[in-house]
């Protein structure tokens, strides 16, 4: 179960650092009742250290600590955008994208949330600006293939997680009973709720509601890098609009609330949106690591 009232946890076990098996990490997609062809994507990893031995005497090579501890957990959604299979591509060409860009620019993990992260925030816009050329290109090559896609990134690295945002798919946060959109919707219903033109509680039902403002392959991509912390016992969620359209934020913490595990509960969002009509592609990640035992 996810953390009990945050006074009456002893300090030291909010900001114990989680071993690789005490992280409970789910992450699923599913096409939704209508659509043929899904165009989301996800991806869900772990960054080590490692030692790749090519060659040695060593009878007992295997018994050496050649994968360190984990540096970082990935978790990435992509929810693609365009005609035929080229939002299916735009997403795909995305992750890939973040991902090579990521593992081979990124180094400092040690500076996150120190006053020298700023790598991090770089880091993350440049990945997003990566994906966003990659996926020009090819759409330019296949201009028959209208190519965009959304990109939410977030890379913990406890007791932090930087998360990047373009477009409209979404992080959630949930920690002591308190649930928070960690992301904020570039869309362009949300763009006249920020000037004022359009009631925040109007925003939902606008016909401007899933018309992005920024994406990655589109007109602009706008990165957006914002730091949380997490702490032991926080829950972690991020989904594509194929969740959010149908389950409200009071039904995803109420299911939080009530998980037992992160397969669990992506399952049973995504039964919930599929019983609701399931009209989009769905992806759901979940991730925690719960309170160890004092």
């Amino acid at each position: 179960m996810p953390s009990t009232p945050s006074a009456a946890i002893p300090i030291d076990l909010l900001w114990q650092r989680p071993g690789d098996t005490e992280l409970d990490l789910f992450g699923l997609t599913h096409p939704g009742r209508v659509r043929k062809e899904n165009q989301d994507h996800f991806m869900l990893c772990t960054v080590h250290p490692q030692v790749v031995v090519h060659g040695t005497s060593l009878p007992d090579v295997d018994q050496l600590p050649l994968r360190g501890s984990r540096l970082a957990t990935y978790m990435l959604v992509a929810d693609g955008v365009g005609s035929g299979s080229g939002g299916g591509e735009a997403s795909r060409l995305a992750l890939g994208a973040v991902m090579q860009y990521v593992t081979t620019s990124l180094r400092s993990y040690h500076s996150a949330g120190s006053a020298s992260d700023q790598e991090f925030y770089d880091a993350m816009t440049a990945a997003a600006m990566e994906a966003h050329a990659k996926v020009l290109a090819e759409s330019a090559s296949q201009p028959e293939a209208k190519m965009a896609t959304t990109l939410t990134l977030a890379v913990a690295v406890f007791p932090w997680m930087y998360v990047t945002q373009v477009g409209d798919s979404r992080c959630y946060r949930y920690w002591d009973g308190d649930l928070v959109q960690m992301t904020r919707d570039q869309t362009v219903a949300q763009g006249l709720v920020d000037q004022g033109i359009l009631p925040a509680e109007r925003a939902a039902n606008s016909p401007f509601s899933h018309v992005l403002s920024s994406a990655v392959g589109g007109g602009e991509a706008t990165p957006v890098v914002n730091r949380i912390e997490i702490p032991r016992g926080c829950v972690i969620l991020l989904c594509t609009d194929g969740l959010t359209k149908y389950v409200e934020a009071a039904e995803l913490s109420r299911e939080i609330e009530e998980m037992d595990s992160s397969e669990q509960l992506c399952r049973r969002l995504l039964e919930l949106a599929l019983d609701r009509g399931g009209n989009d592609n769905i992806t759901i990640i979940s991730a925690r690591a719960p309170l160890p035992k004092s």
